[in-house]
């Protein structure tokens, strides 16, 4: 009895059919190629890299943005009236793009790696280029809006930069596979080498980059100075309402060394703490007091004030993202809580004996005390029986009357001058943004015995880097966050930076030069097949990827054999082989086996 085998054997390879479907939707394996990429798929590879790099940078820029999250939703809020949390949005949509992009990367890059034929379909053709004009549009925007924010990425690479460079050394050297894996199918001399003076341009610039990277915790550590001091800006926003009693009462608890808080002046001449120009954000003055809703704060009055809510707002739109994380009692408190005044923050500090560092906003000019605003904040301070070196004076203007009246406030200002300048306005501290000093800033200040506060430092890796930096205080939103670091993140000598960039650099070269000779010999078999073996492969069912491609190449391609020489090769070949097939039956299946799989 003949027994009958199917014509032609077909191999399953169910993760190349995902991988060509999911890139150029080619699911079957007769859509699949081995041929070389066309130029207007180069193309669209190189738009995909490109797309890549730069959601990589902007990925990275709203990861390091954190610290200042409620920075830009205040900006949201002063320019359209309405509180809403931003950077959720951006965020979201950010993090879904990058997702996408680094798949379809990948994805290119097993193509490389399985030589296929690059062929992005055209859906993901439309994807990419909204995720690169979207990324544009985002970072021209945040650029004309928040210009000063993209220091973050700066000063992030000082924290990070000796880590980042070892992660893209391991993926620079992971990607000498794929290059060796080119260059040894490549047929054209000028490609191979020009796709090796390539690979080696960008990887020696990744080993010499530690030769810029510039980190203040890179020093020893007899040097370091002491820890930085915490200010909590408007109490612990993070845990209560801003500029309550409440607020300033949870950041004392935390034995943070001051409170920093934004001043103004009732109608009736009560100092009170409002950072906004209206009630609108912080209190139910829309409910209270409907047709003032728009007016300034400082035109209320302060019995008119103690009847507005300042709580309970907290509660519902969650500006931080913490309400659910906090015990019922708290919650109790929030919703109870009223417009503080200077006279009870100040009473607080003096209990805990802390310093306050206060920031003025002059009323408008039709208000009562538009001129003497400085004098009623003044003698509030001065009857709340705190120590005069313990207020942080920061407003400029009559910074002469102020020091003949208190004499012991540490006057500071918010503009960066030359130490000598400072010293002959009689100022002490600078409260300046974290952006703004640079280390030989802080050198210079500091053997001037200028202290230097910095704002607002919510993360722990800008605290640490600052600590490092020499800052001598911050102003914080975060200050519960904040007191946990005891210590900077990282601390390595110089000596010790340079022994791990050395030893990084030659494990690095020597994995690399490894893979080029592994791929070397490994694809050297490939260019040593001819049709005789493949029909021999076949016949003794062995096969492999390369004998595939052969496979291809000889029944498929204009230059290959013609199919009278090719059944005359095959017809030689089963008469030396001893595996000859005896029925005709067995004979097609043989030939099956010649041809490619499905």
């Amino acid at each position: 009895m003949v027994r009958h085998q199917p014509l032609q054997v077909y191999e399953r390879q169910l993760c190349l059919s995902c991988l060509t479907g999911i890139y150029g939707c080619r699911w079957k394996r007769y859509q699949r190629s081995h041929d070389d990429t066309t130029k207007w798929e180069c193309l669209w590879s190189f738009i995909l890299f490109c797309t890549f790099c730069l959601l990589l940078v902007w990925f990275y820029f709203w990861l390091v943005a954190h610290n200042d999250y409620n920075e830009f939703n205040w900006f949201l809020y002063n320019t359209s009236g309405e509180w809403s949390d931003g950077t959720v949005p951006i965020v979201a949509t950010t993090a879904a793009g990058f997702a996408y992009i680094t798949l379809l990367t990948a994805l290119a890059l097993c193509h490389i790696a399985a030589g296929q034929q690059l062929n992005l379909h055209w859906l993901h053709k439309i994807g990419v280029t909204a995720a690169l004009l979207t990324t544009i549009v985002g970072v021209i925007s945040v650029s004309q809006m928040w210009g000063e924010e993209w220091d973050v990425i700066r000063m992030s690479l000082q924290a990070t930069g000796p880590f980042l460079h070892i992660g893209a050394l391991v993926a620079v050297t992971g990607l000498a596979w794929l290059v060796a894996g080119q260059v040894a199918r490549a047929e054209k001399t000028r490609f191979q080498v020009l796709l090796v003076l390539i690979y080696l341009f960008v990887l020696l610039t990744l080993y010499l980059v530690p030769l810029s990277i510039t980190s203040p915790c890179i020093m020893e550590r007899n040097l370091l100075k002491r820890r930085p001091q915490i200010f909590g800006y408007q109490g612990a926003p993070m845990l209560a309402p801003e500029n309550t009693a409440l607020s300033f009462q949870r950041a004392l608890s935390l034995n943070i060394s001051g409170l920093e808080a934004h001043v103004t002046v009732s109608f009736d001449g009560v100092p009170f703490l409002m950072r906004d120009r209206t009630l609108r954000r912080t209190t139910n003055v829309q409910k209270v007091f409907p047709e003032q809703q728009l007016d300034d704060a400082s035109f209320f009055n302060w019995t008119d004030l103690l009847r507005l809510n300042a709580g309970q707002w907290f509660l519902r739109d969650d500006p931080f993202w913490t309400v659910q994380s906090l015990p019922t009692k708290d919650l109790r408190q929030i919703r109870n809580q009223s417009v503080c005044s200077l006279e009870r923050m100040l009473h607080l500090a003096v209990s805990s004996d802390s310093s306050v560092l206060l920031t003025l906003r002059r009323p408008p000019p039709d208000h009562p005390h538009h001129h003497s605003w400085i004098n009623d904040t003044l003698d509030t301070i001065r009857l709340s029986g705190i120590p005069q070196h313990a207020v942080m004076w920061v407003e400029d203007r009559d910074r002469q009357l102020v020091r003949r009246v208190a004499p012991g406030f540490q006057q500071t200002s918010t503009k960066k001058q030359p130490a000598p300048a400072l010293h002959q306005q009689g100022v002490s501290r600078l409260l300046l943004r974290y952006n703004q000093l640079s280390g030989q800033d802080l050198r210079e200040f500091s053997s001037s015995n200028i202290s230097t506060t910095v704002y607002r430092v919510n993360e722990l890796w800008l605290y640490s880097l600052l600590w490092c930096a020499g800052v001598t205080s911050v102003s914080s939103e975060a200050p519960h966050i904040l007191r946990k670091l005891h210590s900077p993140s990282w601390l390595m000598s110089p000596e010790q930076y340079g022994l791990i960039w050395i030893t990084a650099d030659l494990v690095s070269f020597a994995l690399v030069l490894a893979i080029f000779i592994f791929q070397k010999w490994r694809m050297s078999g490939m260019h040593s097949y001819n049709p005789e073996q493949i029909m021999l492969s076949a016949a003794v069912r062995r096969s492999s990827r390369e004998v595939n491609i052969m496979k291809e190449k000889l029944i498929f391609s204009a230059a290959g054999l013609s199919l009278r020489s090719l059944l005359s090769m095959s017809i030689s070949t089963l008469l030396l082989t001893p595996a000859f097939p005896t029925t005709a039956s067995s004979s097609f299946n043989f030939f099956s086996h010649l041809l490619p799989g499905p």
